[in-house]
């Protein structure tokens, strides 16, 4: 494996470049220099991968679930044995700091760990009749072709569930990963590849989003469209998914709340809510960004907050002493800019950071802002980048009513020792995940996505292989 590898399309079974030979730079966003190019498909190239999963799926519907799973357990084995390699390269082409990366990548081998076995449990059911010798089943079946568009934030995560999901249920996959990091998801699906997946059943390509989605997304071919990425975005594809009637999963953006009450461990609080708001520069679905905390023990979360930005290294991801890496693209930045300057013109405090760093590389500095009013352009707004916003409370009616107060609805945090007050955030805080007093989202066997403008349906759990089946029911007769 090289340094950093030239991205090609993989369709029928051939890692092959775009016809007519376009391609796309793929920047280090550390150093803003070209490492490698990606492929850009077109039209005749999506055609080509449409008729190639179309056989892939009249061929691995036909796998048993027990042979998919052994396979898929295959695949979760050779990535285990490349994950430093691979850790490399998504550092490279994303940004994040190479432990991080390394994490991302183990953490995928268990994702397709967790589908391989319940491959085996896609169970239907016998129902009993009302007439003697009448049966009655409800059987599943795998849905058809999947087409699946994932982000940059996370290049394996993203792609690992959607595609591990399809595999266990038995369908075909046009994965459209993300132009930015193409690289490190390509090696993802080499693992499958190798691990004996035919080649019709994977198609990857590459290209302009909006051209590719417009294309895959209403054509017959495809029966299944699952995207992770921007509300905006995301209603636009499902909406044009259900012109067609295709089953449709969606993760999209949040605004996560952190709610800290009087009677938490403040200091632990602070602790693990900075690790998670600060990992891969902010940069994840789940992100807490609204710190809501309650009056009592405001200050003394906000510095215990602030001291644990103000130690972390930000620089290179491929150095050893780095916590944090840049911002994936030079894009980010400007939102960021605009949220602090509109935070300071509305009379919030910005403790740290609220900075670039630098001339070269997408870095941005931990920043905190204090004292922040629901005006806030960054409390209405998904940061998607590294900036904590501290408002206090007084009591929990009002930090429910705050939680709920946007239309997103995908994870929030808790700290309280308090079990009434756990069981009232539970029932009464409209999110798709919460976790209160740790960090525990995001696992193989637990439900992962949102509710509201987050999004519909999960990527984690029994539950998620559900979107990928159709069930057919059946009603016979002894013969």
């Amino acid at each position: 494996m090289s340094e950093y590898p030239n991205t090609q399309l993989f369709i029928a079974g051939q890692w092959r470049d775009a016809e007519g030979g376009r391609r796309i730079d793929v920047l280090n966003p550390a150093s803003e220099e070209v490492i490698g190019t990606v492929a850009h498909a077109t039209r005749a190239d999506l055609d080509a991968a449409l008729a190639s999963a179309e056989r892939g799926f009249a061929q691995w519907r036909k796998v048993s679930p027990f042979e998919r799973g052994k396979v898929m357990r295959r695949a979760a084995d050779l990535m285990r044995s490349r994950a430093d390699a691979i850790a490399r390269i998504m550092t490279l082409e994303q940004g994040k700091p190479v432990a991080e990366a390394k994490m991302e990548v183990m953490a995928g081998c268990d994702i397709i760990d967790w589908f391989a076995e319940e491959a085996r449990r896609t169970y239907g059911q016998v129902i009993p009749a009302r007439a003697e010798g009448v049966y009655q089943l409800a059987i599943k079946e795998p849905v058809g072709v999947v087409a699946a568009f994932t982000p940059w934030n996370f290049p394996i995560n993203q792609v690992v569930r959607k595609v591990s999901m399809a595999l266990a249920a038995g369908c075909a996959t046009i994965v459209k990963p993300p132009e930015e990091t193409p690289a490190s998801p390509v090696e993802l699906l080499k693992c499958f590849l190798d691990a004996g997946v035919p080649g019709d059943v994977i198609n990857i390509v590459f290209g302009t989003p909006s051209e590719i989605s417009g294309y895959l997304v209403p054509h017959p071919i495809v029966k299944k469209v699952t995207f992770t990425g921007s509300t905006v975005i995301g209603k636009h594809l499902a909406a044009l998914a259900g012109q067609h009637m295709k089953r449709v999963t969606m993760e999209l953006g949040g605004h996560a709340p952190a709610m800290i009450f009087d009677d938490a461990d403040v200091d632990g609080a602070a602790k693990i809510l900075a690790m998670a708001k600060f990992r891969n520069a902010g940069q994840v679905c789940v992100s807490p960004t609204r710190f809501l905390v309650q009056e009592k023990v405001y200050d003394r979360f906000v510095a215990s907050f602030v001291s644990h930005a103000k130690a972390l290294k930000v620089g290179d991801g491929l150095a050893a002493d780095t916590n944090m890496g840049p911002m994936a693209n030079e894009r980010r930045i400007p939102v960021l800019e605009a949220m602090v300057a509109d935070a300071r013109g509305k009379g919030a405090e910005v403790v740290t950071g609220g900075n670039r760093i630098g001339n070269k590389g997408y870095f941005y500095e931990p920043t905190v802002v204090a004292g922040a009013s629901t005006e806030l352009l960054g409390m209405n707004e998904e940061p998607f980048g590294p900036i904590a916003f501290m408002r206090p409370f007084k009591d929990l009616e009002e930090v429910v009513t705050e939680a709920n107060r946007l239309p997103y609805g995908l994870a929030s945090y808790a700290f309280t020792t308090s079990g009434k007050t756990a069981a009232r955030l539970a029932a009464g805080v409209e999110v798709g995940m919460m976790t209160i007093n740790h960090l525990g989202l995001a696992l193989p066997e637990v439900p992962f996505g949102g509710v509201k403008d987050s999004g519909y349906g999960t990527e984690g759990g029994s539950e998620a292989i559900d979107a990928y089946l159709n069930t057919k029911f059946v009603s016979q007769t002894g013969v």
